[in-house]
């Protein structure tokens, strides 16, 4: 069992841990990523995301894509997880623990002062994994985004449907 950061031969596993993670949350259509952007989100220029993997029998099994984040009300970045993974025959051996622990220790070591994400209200299975970890849930926040079509025609400086 080991975790590190991703490396570029791991590209190809992650986008189709990615993929495996849109089916568990009942949206692969919306999973659109390529190997080819992942790398350049990863690997490119000026990296603005970052990862790391979790390997079993030296395989890849899970992962954690995350991007930094900042707090303007403490002053300090922090970590936004965007994907936490681990494949369900993997579920139960401390890898997803040991993905998240990672994270924790990287911002403690970087003077981060958080460590954030979003779950689906469904999800209780990572609900209880993130409570048991001592995560508190942010309850009185709602998520907006603004995507495809409604970007669009936003940033053109058009109103959205009331």
């Amino acid at each position: 069992m080991t975790v590190r950061p991703i490396r570029p031969d791991d590209v190809p596993a992650v986008v189709g841990l990615v993929r495996e993670l849109a089916e568990y949350e009942k949206a692969p259509h919306e999973a659109r990523m390529t190997e080819n952007q992942l790398s350049a989100a990863l690997f490119g220029e000026a990296p603005k995301l970052f990862g790391h993997v979790a390997e079993a029998a030296g395989q890849v099994v899970g992962t954690a894509l995350w991007f930094l984040n900042f707090s303007t009300w403490r002053g300090t970045h922090g970590i936004y997880l965007e994907d936490l993974y681990v494949q369900p025959r993997h579920r139960g051996s401390g890898l997803g623990r040991e993905l998240l622990r990672t994270l924790a220790d990287l911002c403690v070591q970087q003077g981060y002062s958080r460590l954030e994400w979003s779950v689906l209200d469904w999800n209780t299975p990572s609900i209880d994994f993130y409570r048991a970890a001592g995560a508190v849930p942010m309850d009185e926040w709602t998520v907006f985004r603004l995507t495809d079509d409604a970007l669009t025609a936003f940033a053109a400086g058009h109103r959205g449907p009331r």
